[in-house]
């Protein structure tokens, strides 16, 4: 047998390279986990304009990052496509299960066995971000809440939201479920453009329920003017999450924000995007000129001057937009067919097709009916397919160059 002493640098080799041997398997492990550990609590914002989705303002607007409540959005989605197909009407009754009344906070409170109906579950997303009613939307449209997401996530890469991937209705804590503020704008111009007719409902204040009323999270629909939308949303590993949409001047913008440090940052912070989105917009298509008044189309189109609508003794009225064409003649037409269908709340309005230039040189006419009032531009939305509700000011000009 050899003296210890003949052992001793063979026992420190082995033990060396056993050290090592772990400390590289640790330095593996860590490393696959880090590759594996998807974006959380970062910063990212989008600024887009909502008529043409044209990107105003933005900053890792393509990075990953969890939706928190944002989730939402996609969850009423799918509810608005229900009740357009008349699958589901506003009093259409929704179970609910043991499972959905189980969900954790932000809740509702619903009991298992009891219903909902469908107006009352958007309500109660809209305001309250009720995650037990976004379980009981999924089991009653997909049975399962598994297999819902699945069909959010399908949905998503059909508008466009190339990597967002949605693992519930709610948004709750889940590692695989994850956006970006640049899809989170598809899904929101997706919602104004498929969806008009129930886009009100992302500006009501508040909600009563079995007595409670809860109040919309969204506080920047009564602190930025001209905010009518969208959806609040955080969960620890988001921070403070917000998509908002707010016009001014007969513009519309949709603003993004992920990763606040509060919801009073968040707020703050979307306001100022808010604020630069419009700036670029003036700076991008000029000052706004004289309204266009509905003309035959040719290859030039004159402009006229907006002239007072009938009734209206207050410059700040509202009007509504129902379509963008490639000719005039088309807006003109979907104008007077929209003052048809909605006679009783249009017909003081005046008709006006306000063309936008594209950066590929084309020119979009918005066809647009001004001169009503906040009330019956939302009615008239309620009524129309293809609508939006925009503020704007008869005595400025509320069509813009087409430069």
């Amino acid at each position: 047998m050899l003296p210890l002493a003949a052992w001793e640098p063979t026992a420190k080799r082995a033990f060396s390279i056993t050290k090592l041997g772990k400390i590289a398997i640790l330095a593996a492990f860590l490393l696959i986990c880090a590759i594996a550990q998807p974006a959380h609590a970062k910063y990212a914002s989008y600024v887009v304009d909502a008529d043409t989705g044209e990107a105003l303002a933005g900053l890792n607007e393509e990075t990953r990052n969890y939706p928190a409540s944002l989730t939402k959005m996609m969850t009423l989605y799918l509810m608005f496509d229900r009740l357009k197909s008349k699958k589901w009407t506003l009093a259409s009754k929704l179970d609910v299960s043991r499972r959905a009344a189980r969900q954790p906070a932000s809740r509702l409170g619903l009991r298992a066995g009891t219903t909902i109906t469908v107006e009352q579950a958007i309500l109660a997303l809209v305001t309250k971000s009720a995650n037990d009613v976004a379980t009981v939307v999924a089991e009653n449209i997909s049975g399962r809440e598994r297999n819902f997401a699945l069909k959010m996530t399908a949905k998503a890469r059909s508008l466009g939201m190339s990597k967002t991937t949605f693992r519930n209705a709610s948004g709750l804590p889940h590692r695989a479920q994850l956006s970006t503020a640049k899809d989170m704008s598809i899904l929101a111009r997706s919602l104004l453009r498929d969806f008009p007719e129930f886009y009100h409902y992302f500006s009501t204040a508040s909600f009563t329920f079995n007595g409670v009323t809860h109040s919309n999270h969204n506080k920047l629909l009564k602190t930025y003017p001209g905010t009518d939308g969208f959806k609040t949303g955080y969960i620890r590993a988001s921070g403070f999450n917000l998509v908002a949409s707010a016009t001014r001047d007969g513009r519309r913008i949709i603003g993004v924000v992920f990763g606040g440090r509060s919801s009073s940052h968040r707020n703050r912070h979307m306001a100022k995007l808010l604020d630069k989105g419009f700036d670029a917009l003036r700076q991008r298509h000029g000052t706004p000129l004289i309204a266009q008044a509905a003309v035959p189309e040719t290859k030039t189109a004159s402009l006229a001057p907006a002239t007072q609508p009938r009734g209206t003794t207050s410059t700040s009225v509202w009007a509504v937009q129902v379509g963008a064409f490639s000719h005039v003649s088309q807006a003109q037409a979907a104008a007077e067919k929209a003052v048809g269908r909605a006679r009783n709340y249009l017909s003081d309005g005046q008709i006006r097709i306000v063309p936008l230039k594209k950066r590929n040189g084309a020119v979009l006419h918005r066809a647009r009916i001004v001169g009503i009032s906040k009330r019956d531009a939302y009615r008239t939305c309620r009524i129309l397919r293809d609508c939006m509700e925009l503020k704007t000011d008869v005595n400025a000009e509320v069509a813009q160059r087409a430069d």
